[in-house]
C-alpha cells in the first residue's frame, strides 16, 4: 500500500518450479529496484523466506521491514484471499500445459491487480486489525 496515495499494489513473480529461497531473495532484489521508500513484507512461516540469501538481502537493506504472521494463521494473511480470487477465475478451466496455465493465472492477477476494488477486498477479508 502506498502511504501516501493509500493505493494498493499487488507484486507477483511466476516460475515454472517451486519456490524457493533464492527465488525469494531475486523476488525481493526486483521489489527494491520498483519501489522507493520503505516496504513492509508481510510474511508467513515459510522455511522460503528464511534462507541466507534472503536474509543478506534484509541485511543490506534497511528499508525492508519483516512482519510475520502468527504460526497457522492463514485467516490472517491477505495474499490468502488474491489466491482465492486468482483460482476462482481459474475455476472449470482445462489448461493444456505449463504455460497455458501460466498465462492464465498472469491474466487473473492482472485482473486483480487492476482493481483496487479487489485487493481492498481481499484486505478487508483477513482478520488482520486494520
Amino acid at each position: 500500500m502506498s502511504p501516501r496515495r493509500q493505493r494498493l499494489g499487488l507484486y507477483v513473480r511466476f516460475q515454472g518450479t517451486n519456490f524457493t529461497a533464492g527465488a525469494v531473495a531475486a523476488f525481493l532484489r526486483a521489489l527494491l529496484r520498483h519501489l522507493r521508500g520503505p516496504i513492509i513484507l508481510l510474511w508467513d512461516r515459510a522455511s522460503i523466506h528464511a534462507g541466507p540469501g534472503v536474509a543478506g538481502v534484509l541485511r543490506a537493506h534497511p528499508r525492508l521491514q519483516v512482519e510475520r504472521f502468527p504460526a497457522y494463521a492463514p485467516e490472517l494473511n491477505p495474499a490468502e484471499f488474491v489466491w482465492t480470487q486468482a483460482k476462482g477465475a481459474l475455476a472449470n478451466g482445462a489448461p493444456v500445459d505449463l504455460a497455458d496455465l501460466s498465462q492464465r493465472l498472469r491474466r487473473a492477477t492482472r485482473r486483480l491487480r487492476r482493481s483496487q476494488d479487489l485487493l481492498w477486498a481481499c484486505i478487508a477479508m483477513s482478520d488482520l486489525p486494520w
